[in-house]
């Protein structure tokens, strides 16, 4: 036997220079993100795909590989290094996960989910490619899901453009809320109203058009100011047009046109307007280097073993489920069984709803409602879910949970009277039917809030540090008519029910 057959074989390894070393790390990399956060990947596309308000989100990859097409030319003189500090901004978005997963905010994790892809490609090609993809970087943002929140507000920026354009036509009209009366009919300023959808694609297409026609910042300001606030404006006199088509014609009529429009014309005419009055401005010409290779190359030498940042941006993506599996405790036990209490001057009644309501809590653990009357006829319903601890789709609040429950023919209307310490909102149904709803919900024996972004805080802190995650949601609600208003009765109700926090309390089994 010779020395040669002693020797231990080498085995190849993955060289890690150059374009191809950098591109395959940054590939390992990106693969395990998307492999360990899939559920998150996955419920984003859905959310493409499934919401026509985010369908624009489906183009934005292409885009970004549209982007850096437009960049190979000058990609091709950098040299990508491996920079360890780029490590920061990966570690950014799995801390951001894990506080988004914690507080069970899809938007947040989404969002942290492309900070951590941003920062593998910082990280691995170094920072003299990251700011030669700057602005492709930056419009991955784009992908998450976001603006949801702005549709209440622009609901009622909507009503209120159509209210005054209709005062303007000399058109008979009245506004409460979203809905708007007038002698034709009724009409409700809905979501897909809003005007939500095209404004958040719109942000999109500014936000591309900004870069690829301008180089001017305050160009740049001014367009996408322009651009949204025709956006917002021309939503309003699409709706105010549909009413009035109504008044002129039929209501039918109206949403045949409401439909042509939106559908297929509104969209085209206010890109052309704008492109056609941004055209004489564009200050970027075509063939316009977007930077200066050897200028960036010269800020950006230098680097560290690819390996180890390789090793590096995997534990900080694994670190991030790990710690909250970690530090998920128990969730303390609910009593077997929520009963609705006893409320002195208030008896329980079979009386029948003007319309039927029953709030959303999908996933509750226990979910009870009744209908109390009093001795002077006022009428109030209470519901109360309970849970023992949240997870995706089984929350206090998040979408379709609470009052107006998306599936049903209730819609938000309006804020309403509340106490400091709860949520008051007017909701309507067909007739119509308008009824009050004032909304506690309390996260581990805390002080009741009617803030969602407060819930979500408490339910962080919850899961983050393994404290009591036992939550619930009480609600008290009332129709509102001639000889009862709403906030009357329900003002009635709380001052017999007393402290929302003992019913809260013992609901949910704590005892103090």
């Amino acid at each position: 036997m010779t020395d040669r057959a002693l020797t231990p074989a080498r085995l190849p390894l993955v060289d890690l220079t150059g374009w191809r070393g950098h591109l395959i790390a940054l590939g390992v990399v990106a693969f395990a993100i998307l492999s360990l956060f899939f559920d998150d990947v996955w419920s984003m596309v859905s959310i493409w795909w499934n919401a026509s308000t985010f369908g624009h989100c489906l183009f934005i990859p292409f885009l970004i590989a549209w982007l850096v097409q437009q960049r190979l030319g000058g990609l091709r003189q950098l040299q990508p290094v491996a920079w360890a500090p780029g490590l920061l901004w990966l570690g950014a978005g799995a801390f951001a996960w894990l506080l988004g997963a914690a507080a069970g905010v899809a938007m947040v994790r989404h969002g942290a989910l492309v900070v951590m892809l941003q920062g593998a490609t910082i990280a691995l090609l170094g920072p003299a490619v990251a700011r030669a993809l700057l602005f492709p970087l930056f419009y991955a943002f784009f992908m998450v899901p976001f603006g949801e929140e702005i549709v209440p507000p622009l609901q009622l920026v909507t009503a209120r453009l159509s209210m005054l354009l209709l005062d303007l036509s000399g058109v008979p009209a009245h506004m409460e809320g979203i809905f708007i009366t007038t002698p034709t009919g009724y009409f409700e300023v809905a979501e897909a109203c809003s005007g939500a959808k095209f404004l958040i694609a719109m942000t999109a297409y500014g936000a591309l058009v900004c870069n690829v026609c301008f180089k001017s910042w305050p160009r740049r300001i001014l367009f996408m100011t322009g651009a949204l606030g025709l956006s917002v404006l021309a939503n309003g006199v699409r709706a105010f047009a549909t009413i009035l088509v109504a008044h002129l014609t039929t209501v039918d009529a109206a949403v045949g046109f409401d439909h042509v429009v939106y559908g297929w014309v509104f969209f085209a005419i206010i890109m052309i307007v704008v492109m056609a009055t941004a055209w004489p401005f564009f200050d970027r010409k075509p063939g316009d280097p977007w930077f200066d290779p050897h200028a960036l190359q010269r800020e950006g030498e230098g680097g560290g073993p690819a390996g180890k940042v390789v090793g590096g941006a995997l534990a900080l993506v694994i670190a991030a489920p790990l710690w909250l599996a970690a530090t998920a405790a128990a969730a303390d036990p609910l009593p077997p069984m929520l009963s609705m209490p006893a409320i002195n001057g208030w008896s329980r009644t079979d009386d029948r709803q003007a319309y039927p309501w029953k709030p959303r809590f999908d996933g509750a653990d226990h979910f009870v409602t009744g209908r109390y009357r009093n001795g002077r006829g006022q009428v109030v319903d209470l519901a109360i879910a309970s849970f023992a601890r949240q997870d995706e789709g089984r929350e206090l609040v998040g979408f379709g949970q609470g009052a107006a429950d998306p599936d049903s023919a209730w819609v938000w209307s309006s804020p309403a009277r509340a106490p400091s310490d709860a949520r008051g909102e007017q909701i309507t149904a067909p007739g119509p039917v308008v009824r009050h709803v004032v909304s506690f919900y309390i996260v581990g024996g805390g002080a009741p809030t009617g803030s969602r972004p407060a819930v979500k805080l408490a339910t962080m802190k919850a899961r983050l540090l393994g404290r009591d995650q036992r939550a619930i949601a009480i609600l008290v609600s009332a129709e509102e008519g001639e000889d009862h208003p709403a906030d009357a009765a329900i003002a009635a109700f709380l001052t017999d029910l007393g402290d929302v926090q003992l019913l809260a309390d013992r609901s949910i089994g704590i005892r103090r």
